[in-house]
């Protein structure tokens, strides 16, 4: 197998791993007795410990100037968290091996993102045609999930949950490093890069449509069980919304174009703020397991144009922590946010309001992105 198809078989393991932890680990605290507010707790200070861990092992890629040996590290000790997790029957435990999964499992996202855009430059093919397998992954782990969570409990999703980061380890311990950039590290170039206006501008777009779409991430499962649904129902429901991704990230070559990065990101943060407002109004669990289809109009085409404005303005040799830094936003510094007020959102107010409020914040996104775009068309 040639170096682009060992990639895609890790972008399918590696997102499988995460269609276990993600969605699925608010509804393995909620059958463990945890309120929403207790969920929101956990989630939240997982969201810190991704903090300290994406930068950490994203420089410590850099200064090595390899992604592969990182990721071996941080997948053999993913497989080993991630079995007694779920094998945990103890608060204590269940909450410590939470947070060595967020710190061991998180900081493979941006690395394997790295990688997947350096090889795809290297070989001349499209980014999408790498990443849509890992939308491929997740789907169909996440449909699986529900049904191993239903029929086998908590201890088969951890033989479920080791099994693939062993076999995630195999694979990447066949790829070959990315290729890395001739200059040296400096941090004289990433300060730079972090104080350029543009960048902050960027950032900050970034943070305020992720903080919605991380908080219809934890709490869609809660919600389809509160609606009546079951776990093999949250599986379905994000199996939809992962296979719908795989069409835009393969024709993400066709769609995406240098220099509109920033009204394809306003773009996708509208179709949040409709997808996450008409949430607000379902009452039937399986209606609102399909409307979660409308994912083909929100992440991918968020993300694809996120990466590609990212690694246009970051210096050659920050990538992987330029990466960091936006899987950062993504899943680290929002999703604090999002576990912490979203918690005690829905346990106060209920679904309804909790949606509504998502809706506005993803609207509130989509007016800064449009103003942000309209300020670049406007100097350039």
């Amino acid at each position: 197998m040639n170096t682009p198809g060992m990639l895609r078989s890790f972008n399918f393991l590696y997102f499988a791993l995460l269609a276990m932890f993600i969605p699925f680990l608010p509804v393995f605290l909620d059958m463990q007795g945890l309120t929403p507010g207790q969920t929101g707790l956990v989630i939240g200070t997982g969201g810190f410990i991704t903090i300290i861990a994406q930068p950490l092992w994203g420089m410590i890629s850099d200064r090595t100037r390899t992604i592969r040996k990182v990721l071996l590290l941080l997948l053999l000790c993913s497989a080993v968290t991630g079995y007694f997790l779920y094998a945990s029957g103890s608060y204590i435990l269940l909450v410590l091996f939470a947070m060595l999964l967020y710190f061991f499992l998180m900081p493979i996202d941006p690395l394997t993102e790295s990688l997947n855009f350096r090889i795809a430059e290297a070989h001349g093919i499209s980014y999408g045609s790498i990443r849509t397998y890992g939308a491929l992954g997740y789907g169909i782990m996440a449909l699986l999930t529900g049904y191993v969570l239903n029929s086998f409990g908590a201890h088969g999703l951890g033989l479920l949950f080791a099994g693939s980061c062993i076999a995630g380890f195999a694979i990447s311990w066949r790829i070959p490093d990315a290729p890395v950039s001739g200059k040296p590290v400096t941090l004289g170039s990433l300060k730079q890069f972090l104080k350029n206006k543009e960048t902050l501008l960027f950032l900050l777009l970034i943070f305020i449509c992720s903080v919605p779409a991380r908080m219809n991430d934890t709490f869609l499962g809660v919600h389809i069980l509160e609606l009546g649904g079951g776990s093999a129902l949250v599986g379905q429901s994000f199996f939809l919304a992962a296979i719908s991704e795989i069409v835009v990230f393969a024709l993400s070559f066709r769609w995406l174009r240098q220099g509109k990065e920033l009204i394809i990101i306003t773009f996708a943060g509208f179709f949040y703020f409709v997808r996450f407002f008409l949430s607000a109004w379902i009452s039937d669990p399986q209606v609102l397991a399909y409307l979660q289809i409308l994912q083909v109009l929100t992440f991918p085409v968020f993300y694809s144009a996120a990466i590609q404005y990212l690694y246009s303005i970051v210096p050659e040799e920050w990538r992987a922590t330029g990466q960091t830094v936006l899987a950062l936003l993504f899943f680290g510094v929002s999703g604090i946010l999002a576990s912490y007020a979203g918690g005690a959102l829905y346990g106060t107010f209920g679904g309804k309001i909790f949606f509504l409020s998502v809706a506005a914040m993803s609207l509130l996104g989509t007016a800064f992105g449009f103003a942000l775009h309209y300020k670049n068309v406007r100097t350039s």
